[in-house]
């Protein structure tokens, strides 16, 4: 770790009394433990230091943050030890057929399919219409004798319009068809997909309690072998104590690589903290 022009290497640093700001490490410790991190200028503290597991999001400081959530840490601590849970299987299945869903079309909108044959329909109602009328005044002048030539040339283009407009209205209605068959399919897939991503749901909740599982009873040994006030029942809810005890005893039965910021006070000296929690350790 670099502070300035000060240098100090070593798994159990103690640096009480020293001018480091604490939360400046914790921040370089995270950025340092974290791949691929670059911060945008030359930070105060360095920190050089083994890539963090999953739960040093959790104890990256103890005591940890108001945040801290044992049963999310405790998942945290089954993971980094290497646990895989029972249901991990079916549930990277579910979460690879809801991105296969998820490429399926949301909705398909009918308005305009039904807005055109809507409109071609009442262009051929009236173009019917006009063409029942025509036929009457021809019959009726033929009658009399009168002279049909205009009737019968208005009449010749009506109906030719009239079998115009019962083509696009045909060819409206297929197209209407073909949405409104589009519109279920993407109603199922719809469908489909709240199913797959309520599986995913699921068994991701039943995930995370199998790495709880996994993890409990070396919690509940963890928490008699170190300082400090914790018990616990049957299930990490029934944990009664401070965060503080909880997150030493996560840090304990983890695998941590990279340094815990430690400012609570329940061991000799740094020494005896990064062996008993077995991880690096900065003392502050």
């Amino acid at each position: 770790m670099t502070f300035g022009d000060v240098s100090v290497r070593g798994r159990a640093l103690d640096l009480r009394g020293s001018t480091v700001p604490t939360d400046a490490l914790t921040a370089a410790v995270t950025a340092a433990a974290t791949p691929g991190a670059a911060p945008p200028h030359r930070p105060r503290v360095r920190v050089d230091c083994e890539p963090a597991g999953p739960v040093h999001a959790h104890v990256n400081r103890i005591p940890p943050a108001p945040s801290f959530a044992l049963y999310d840490a405790l998942v945290a601590a089954a993971r980094s030890t290497g646990h895989v849970p029972p249901s991990a299987r079916r549930l990277e299945r579910a979460r690879s057929a809801l991105v296969a869903a998820s490429s399926a079309p949301d909705a398909v909108d009918l308005s305009s399919a039904k807005r055109r044959v809507a409109e071609t329909g009442s262009r051929e109602r009236r173009l019917a219409e006009r063409v029942a009328t025509l036929r009457g005044r021809l019959e009726a002048f033929r009658e009399v004798g009168t002279d049909t030539t205009a009737v019968e040339r208005e009449l010749a283009e009506t109906a030719g319009a009239l079998t115009d407009v019962e083509t696009e209205r045909i060819a409206a209605e297929q197209r209407l068809a073909q949405a409104e068959r589009a519109a279920r399919s993407a109603r199922d897939h719809r469908q489909r997909r709240l199913r797959l991503a309520d599986r995913v749901e699921n068994l991701r909740r039943r995930a995370r309690h199998e790495l709880v599982t996994a993890a409990f009873d070396e919690f509940v040994a963890a928490l008699a072998a170190l300082p400090g006030d914790g018990a616990v029942g049957n299930d990490p809810a029934s944990y009664e104590g401070d965060p503080t005890t909880a997150a030493l005893a996560v840090a304990r039965l983890a695998r941590v690589d990279a340094p815990l910021v430690l400012s609570a006070d329940r061991f000799g000296s740094p020494a005896e903290a990064a062996t008993r929690l077995d991880a690096p350790v900065i003392r502050v």
